[in-house]
């Protein structure tokens, strides 16, 4: 009866331990950062932690080096390209024998940034054949700053794999993630603006409420002050009138008389038939 007890409680630790390893396994998992636990660059942990939203989005991107040599890369972000190929964050298809090749781990993660842009890199890639001293191959994704977008663009822009050691996979793409923070200070001429609008506003509302309430006002007259901008604006329209017309609105009109020497002169004998004989 003992050992019947202790068999059933061994089977059940051992159901609970396989239990937890594929939860472990089934546990979507992260970037883990170059470096030991607790030790990590607080700053790259920021910049992951502002790369979060993309986390869930895939990436692709076709590449034709020659009629034989077609590729498919594949690129997440701090996640997972296929859980069948462990801790993959970038990989690399051959479209002519399906080959995967895994180009950089998210195992082995570093980050830095500039002004508008942010370099991610996974180390810890499948290694070289006969290129780069079969050394771990190595992603370099530069993520630039585009206002306008979440993530666009993923391109291949170059593979560096003639040297001896540092070979690399050079990716872009534009994300508004990489951008710095907007300035949203005020500049005077704003702030002067909004409080010559908030002044008139608080005129316009106070005086029609005083107007109405108070006075009793109806119509016209519970705009504050109505007669006075009534009077401005009629001597601001007679000033334009006056500047602004070529010629005067009531100006008399033009007489020219005629000059004796516009009449010429009179024949005198044009009444001689006249005189008595």
């Amino acid at each position: 009866m003992f050992l019947s007890h202790c068999c059933t409680c061994n089977a059940l630790l051992v159901l609970v331990a396989l239990a937890m390893v594929v939860m472990a396994d089934l546990e979507e998992k992260h970037c883990d950062l170059v470096g030991d636990q607790g030790k990590e660059s607080k700053k790259e942990q920021a910049l992951l932690k502002k790369l979060e939203p993309l986390s869930n989005m895939s990436f692709d991107s076709n590449v034709t080096s020659s009629p034989e040599e077609k590729y498919t890369y594949k690129f997440r972000v701090c996640r997972e390209v296929d859980s069948s190929l462990s801790q993959s964050g970038l990989v690399q298809i051959n479209l002519k024998d399906q080959k995967q090749t895994v180009v950089g781990r998210i195992n082995e993660t570093h980050v830095f940034n500039g002004s508008d842009w942010i370099m991610l890199i996974y180390k810890g890639g499948d290694s070289y054949g006969s290129h780069c001293h079969g050394e771990k191959r190595k992603a370099m994704i530069m993520i630039s700053c585009n206002r306008k977008t979440l993530s666009s663009g993923f391109t291949l822009l170059s593979e560096e794999r003639e040297k001896e050691e540092d070979c690399l996979y050079l990716f872009e793409m534009d994300s508004s993630l990489a951008c710095p923070p907007e300035d949203s200070h005020l500049s005077i001429g704003s702030i002067l603006l909004i409080t010559f609008a908030s002044l008139v506003a608080v005129y316009i509302i106070g005086g029609f409420l005083y107007q109405r309430l108070v006075v009793g006002a109806k119509g016209m007259e519970q705009f504050p002050h109505v007669t006075f901008w009534q009077d401005l604006g009629n001597l601001m329209a007679d000033g334009c009138d006056f500047i602004c017309r070529s010629k005067p609105q009531n100006a008399p009109a033009a007489y020219r008389g005629v000059g004796d020497d516009q009449l010429g002169e009179e024949s005198e004998e044009r009444d001689d038939h006249l005189l008595p004989m």
